[in-house]
């Protein structure tokens, strides 16, 4: 009886190692992968076709543009030295007044507008309901009588790093501020006229550079990469496919760009009925929205 139970016993132990052994055969098994990076962008999914409408056009001058909180556009008029809203019925509610050429504007996430004020080179700041702005930074730069020392121009809020990226012509830097106004980083030097800079989900920043003809990229180590063959270049956003949108003023191009970054191809989406095309939007759905603050009117680009 001993030697029976002994042996029932072994039998035992070897059943368990291998149920054992199996389990941990199927835990590797199932065991879950590694998280995937970040897909990259497909650029070439952008819409080739649009139908356009007129959005806005009336007697203020849209120039920058961008959205509120709410989803309303808002734009800078620096004919008129104001910032206003675009109502859903087409007229203007003024938000501030009495500015030296109001340029480029964030909406921050709490609400505050900040404004770049490009003939004093300072930037500007808007409280949610407030009706005077408040110096937020002076800029380094003076500007000049040089077309190319005009001032601060398309600023972008960097949702990545939580500042904002601030083209700075008359020195031909790019600075990063920080919202309170008090911290000023210089991250490029040596540009002709950078005019307006948006960065990518990666944390590289792109940077039109009017008076030269080029976009310049700075990735995250620091190099900088350059794009020409351009004219004059004066605003710049991303699609939703990585692409690049821009505005071109010189009289060669005058017209909106779709610049894919992983082909290189460029191709003129618009450009007729324009005397100065400038500020760009672009929505989740691919609308495109764009501002001609010679004629006063901001056209609406819809995929067809």
């Amino acid at each position: 009886m001993l030697k029976h139970r002994t042996s029932v016993n072994r039998t035992s132990v070897i059943c368990t190692g291998l149920l054992l052994f199996l389990l941990l055969l199927t835990s590797c098994g199932s065991s879950p992968s590694t998280a995937s990076a970040t897909p990259t962008p497909k650029p070439n999914l952008a819409p080739t076709h649009y139908t356009s409408r007129v959005y806005y056009q009336g007697t203020s001058k849209p120039d920058d543009l961008v959205f509120d909180l709410q989803g309303r556009i808002l734009f800078s008029d620096g004919y008129h030295g104001t910032v206003g809203r675009i109502n859903a019925d087409g007229t203007v509610t003024i938000l501030a007044s009495g500015l030296q050429r109001p340029e480029g504007l964030v909406v921050l996430p709490d609400g505050t507008l900040i404004i770049a004020e490009q003939k004093p080179n300072r930037i500007l700041s808007l409280a949610p309901g407030a009706h005077s702005v408040t110096v937020l930074r002076q800029l380094p730069g003076s500007t000049g009588s040089g077309s190319c020392k005009n001032g601060t121009n398309g600023i972008t809020y960097d949702a990545a790093n939580q500042t904002i990226l601030v083209p700075d012509s008359p020195t031909g830097n790019l600075y990063s501020l920080s919202t309170d106004g008090k911290t000023l980083t210089q991250l490029v030097t040596g540009m002709n006229n950078p005019d307006s800079a948006v960065a990518d989900s990666q944390g590289n920043i792109y940077i039109d550079v009017e008076c030269g003809g080029s976009i310049w990229r700075l990735d995250t180590s620091g190099k900088i990469t350059r794009y020409g063959g351009f004219g004059m270049l004066d605003d710049i956003i991303f699609d939703p496919h990585g692409n690049l949108l821009l505005t071109d003023v010189s009289p060669s191009v005058h017209g909106l760009i779709r610049f894919n970054l992983v082909t290189g191809q460029r191709v003129i989406l618009a450009s007729q009925g324009y005397e100065k095309p400038e500020g760009l939007l672009v929505d989740a759905r691919d609308d495109i929205y764009l501002a001609d603050d010679d004629i006063g009117k901001v056209v609406e680009y819809i995929p067809a």
